[in-house]
């Protein structure tokens, strides 16, 4: 059995954004050799996610709009977790909704998705470097 490992960097510039990362996750199998397998792909930041749905721009403002339901931004002052100086309780309740990683089937050297699936690197307290791992391992 072989393993690869890799980090990949993201630093979005506003607070909230969906970036699909698939081609980067296509990258890492295609470097990693492995025909048959699972990779697992995690956000490596509590206030980031990594999730599969469908690359479809009026998904991501529905996205952004359930969620800004479920965890508003603001006020601040709604949650103990800002008391320590942070403003970024939202944050880690939308990471907590949308989750924390993906794992998927190598199959034939690729992917194995359904239809329309792409992985993507959801942000929710943005403007600075963040990682994800690629952890993949198989034959």
């Amino acid at each position: 059995m072989k393993t690869y490992r890799k980090e990949l960097w993201f630093s979005a510039p506003q607070r909230r954004s969906y970036t699909n990362i698939t081609r980067d996750i296509d990258e890492c199998l295609n470097e990693s050799g492995i025909k048959e397998g699972i990779l697992l792909c995690n956000a490596m930041h509590i206030t980031a996610s990594v999730f599969i749905n469908d690359d479809e721009r009026g998904l991501h403002g529905d996205f952004e709009k359930w969620l800004e339901k479920l965890a508003p931004e603001k006020p601040y002052s709604q949650y103990a977790h800002n008391n320590t100086g942070e403003d970024n309780a939202d944050a880690h309740l939308k990471r907590s909704i949308m989750g924390r990683e993906v794992v998927v089937a190598i199959t034939n050297g690729k992917l194995d998705f359904g239809p329309w699936e792409q992985i993507f690197y959801g942000e929710f307290d943005g403007n600075r470097k963040k990682r994800v791992l690629v952890k993949i391992i198989g034959e």
